[in-house]
């Protein structure tokens, strides 16, 4: 059975048709409208187009937020102004086929689950490093919710007491030390250290600020102040996977991301700090690490096959 898998981001919108392997057969992209009123009707007119050259069985769509534990409501949605918004109800209104909503992060975790570096294990844990830090969890084969639908939000996990404010109203959450902008935040700080931080510093002179992207292309070039502020990164989010393994025990870590580019220059500093944290090191068995494969595309495939699953089940 084909599915369609749509992944809603603040400034655009990816879909795609996607068979019962993982693979998308065809894939399209729109911009987000900045009219809310206007974002379902853009989800309707992709599914529409996309099922006139394929007999689709089921819909998912992805979304940043918070989802009720029956999958039918964003609660709320981070970069879109959606509050307690019945998404699911109104596209099955208007398309007539069953539909499935999933928090983006999962879905992108339960792709890499099912077809990408976490597959053949049955507890994995997904991370991705981008403005926050993204997280999934599937235990015993299964994508975890928990009580309330909202589970799995690792990137808010408190990391440091009364630390630097978050996006979420908390502080010292895990992804203002562990995310994309974090590495830009240490990248600045090394920069007006100085010594070290020299080409960072001449970077944000020519550019103006310090970009995540810049900052990769110096570690790859063996820069030293580019290599320390991703040692910090990784450090924190090597740490948080140590008391991640202590509660959840997971097989593998999947790490993916705009920074996950770096591969193992960025997996090497987060496991000598997850070894550094787990608890019971060296009398224990400990997760593997590894780097997410399906990058971009992994909404829209793990959403496609959870849609897929629920239609099935029906």
């Amino acid at each position: 059975m084909l599915s369609v898998g749509i992944d809603i981001g603040g400034t655009k919108i990816a879909g795609g048709v996607v068979d019962a392997q993982g693979v998308i057969v065809e894939k399209l992209r729109v911009d987000t409208p900045t009219d809310t009123r206007q974002l379902a009707t853009a989800v309707v007119d992709m599914v529409r187009h996309l099922a006139e050259r394929h007999d689709i069985g089921a819909i998912g769509v992805a979304a940043a937020g918070f989802i009720s534990k029956d999958r039918s409501t964003i609660i709320h949605a981070p970069n879109i102004a959606w509050r307690n918004e019945p998404l699911r109800a109104e596209l099955e209104s208007r398309l007539h086929m069953p539909v499935t909503i999933e928090n983006d992060a999962n879905a992108a975790g339960w792709a890499e689950f099912r077809f990408g570096a976490g597959r053949d294990n049955a507890d994995m844990v997904m991370l991705t490093l981008g403005t926050g830090v993204g997280g999934a969890v599937v235990l015993g084969g299964e994508l975890f919710h928990g009580g309330h639908g909202i589970g799995g939000e690792l990137g808010h996990v408190r990391f440091e007491r009364n630390g630097r404010l978050c996006g979420c109203g908390q502080h010292g959450c895990l992804e203002q030390y562990a995310s994309g902008r974090a590495l830009q935040r240490e990248a600045n700080d090394i920069a007006d250290a100085g010594g070290i931080g020299a080409a960072l510093a001449a970077l944000r002179i020519e550019r103006g600020t310090i970009h995540g992207e810049a900052v990769s292309r110096l570690v790859l070039a063996g820069d030293p102040g580019a290599i320390e502020a991703l040692r910090r990164v990784a450090t924190a989010l090597g740490e948080a996977c140590g008391g991640f393994q202590a509660v959840l025990d997971p097989e593998i870590f999947v790490i993916g991301g705009g920074v996950a580019q770096l591969g193992e220059d960025l997996l090497r500093p987060i496991r000598t700090a997850y070894e550094s944290a787990v608890p019971g090191f060296a009398d224990r068995p400990i997760a593997t690490f590894e780097i997410a494969r399906l990058v971009n595309d992994a909404g829209i495939i793990g959403v496609a096959d959870l849609a897929a699953a629920a239609a099935g089940s029906a």
